[in-house]
């Protein structure tokens, strides 16, 4: 039978394991050997070991190795060590601004659509509401052009779970685009329009990094005319993957345009049949 030996060291003579402590940005810790206090910038794997550099108040920086025991933090010994990568965060709200659903899939197609006038459209609304769409099981499609829309419609042919909606470019009354609009309209047909020439001009010039969008003569291509007076080279599809590239959130859009897709999706969800 193994005997028992108490431990007779008194408490005061004991060792007390130093704590490992990852070593954060801004910790500000006291190398013992030295004592040069500071904060910490960044940590390092070296040949020698791993290293952390510290900035104290007058910003000097000095390089120490993580040696057990090596540093006092709040007065206390403590072992820094490298930090671990850190988990990356689930955003809690979508570009859209809707609270995000961590894990979601995404629902079987419904019936409904929205139809969008122009590819670039139909890549402005997928970047910013994209994952809303998806949970929802909303398909965006786009449109040539508005003249096709009666017999897009007709085809279609809209019903109580199978609503269509249709974002146009500059829908202002009195115009081709109004009348059309008009005409094909029904209980389950909701045709909505911003009122901008182009939907380069739905994203805010402050996004941009512009004062405003230029104004462009009567009769001139207007993204040609804006990539012009911007000084811009003319490739008007390069351009817009430029503008895209800064539009990360609903905050980047004019509230005209955020209206309007938000009242499509509402529109093309209501009443419908959900996927699983």
């Amino acid at each position: 039978m193994r005997s028992y030996s108490p431990d007779l060291t008194p408490p005061w003579k004991r060792s007390t394991p130093v704590p490992e402590v990852p070593a954060e940005p801004e910790m500000v810790v006291e190398e013992v050997s030295t004592g040069f206090c500071g904060a910490v910038i960044r940590c390092e794997k070296t040949a020698q070991g791993p290293t952390v550099t510290l900035e104290d108040r007058f910003g000097k920086h000095r390089v120490f190795p993580m040696e057990p025991a090596g540093f006092l933090l709040e007065g206390k010994p403590v072992t820094l060590v490298r930090p671990g990568p850190a988990a990356p965060a689930a955003p809690s709200r979508t570009a859209s601004g809707s609270v995000a659903v961590p894990g979601a899939r995404a629902r079987v197609a419904r019936a409904g659509r929205i139809y969008v006038e122009g590819r670039h459209d139909a890549e402005l609304v997928e970047r910013v509401w994209g994952d809303d769409l998806r949970v929802e099981g909303v398909v965006v499609e786009y449109l040539g052009g508005v003249d096709d829309l009666p017999a897009i419609v007709a085809d279609f042919a809209p019903g109580p779970d199978a609503r269509l909606g249709v974002l146009v470019d500059h829908l202002v009354p009195g115009t081709k685009e109004s009348r059309i609009a008009a005409d094909v309209s029904g209980d389950h047909v909701l045709v909505a329009g911003h009122p901008y020439i182009d939907v380069w001009e739905a994203v805010k010039p402050s996004s941009v990094g512009i004062e405003a969008w230029p104004r462009v003569p009567r009769g001139e291509d207007w993204k040609t005319g804006v990539c012009r007076a911007l000084g811009w080279p003319e490739n008007t599809g390069a351009a817009w993957q430029a503008i895209l590239a800064t539009v990360h959130s609903y905050r980047d859009l004019e509230p005209a345009l955020l209206g309007r897709v938000e009242e499509l999706i509402d529109f093309v969800t209501i009443g419908g049949p959900e996927g699983p």
